[in-house]
């Protein structure tokens, strides 16, 4: 019996749970923590690989918003995703500009920078392939970030009070036990004079 399948799932349910992890330990505000992750998402929508990191991780430093987030959130183009984001990317973008570019040719123009993400890579390309690689990005920007927002807030928000829940729980279990053993020992301890006094 083939068991990769069940590895796959295996794996893909840690790496999110790790994620999650991620996302609800933070210690700053739930708004600073979905910041950041908006952020990291905006970078990797609309920067090319390669400069991602050096533009989220400063402008969260400097609006105080989740570094993790930053950083973690270009992922969502990398050197698996982007064989498909980028020439999707491009050819949305392209349709919006009037600058549209067969789909087949975008994948031979986009083979270069898929292999080596770097801006004189993107440079080299040609003006309308940059235009319809930005204009795409920031399409893609419009859509996730907002969503990457609202989620990773919800996330956080929800995380945080199911925690203080059960921390006000265990402490009514607390103050309830303790209650119990005060009147059972109270009990006791009046049982004990009763039978002292009825020996005299």
């Amino acid at each position: 019996m083939d068991t990769a399948p069940k590895k796959n799932m295996t794996f893909l349910k840690r790496w999110f749970y790790r994620l999650y992890l991620k996302i609800v330990k933070e210690k700053a505000p739930p708004e600073r923590v979905a910041g950041g992750w908006a952020l990291g998402m905006f970078c990797g929508c609309t920067i090319p690989m390669g400069a991602q990191l050096i533009i989220s991780v400063p402008l969260a430093f400097l609006f105080r918003l989740s570094k993790i987030g930053a950083v973690v959130g270009t992922l969502i183009t990398n050197h698996f995703t982007v064989f498909f984001i980028y020439p999707a990317q491009c050819y949305v973008g392209g349709l919006i500009t009037g600058r549209g570019i067969g789909y087949q040719q975008l994948i031979s123009q986009l083979k270069e920078l898929i292999e080596h993400p770097t801006w004189e890579v993107m440079r080299s390309l040609g003006g309308d392939l940059m235009i319809s690689f930005f204009a795409g990005g920031f399409l893609m920007a419009i859509v996730f970030v907002p969503l990457t927002y609202w989620l990773v807030y919800r996330t956080v928000v929800h995380f945080r009070a199911t925690v203080e829940a059960r921390k006000l729980l265990r402490a009514r279990l607390r103050a309830t036990i303790m209650q119990k053993a005060h009147a059972h020992a109270a009990k006791a301890k009046s049982r004990t004079a009763s039978s002292v006094k009825s020996k005299e």
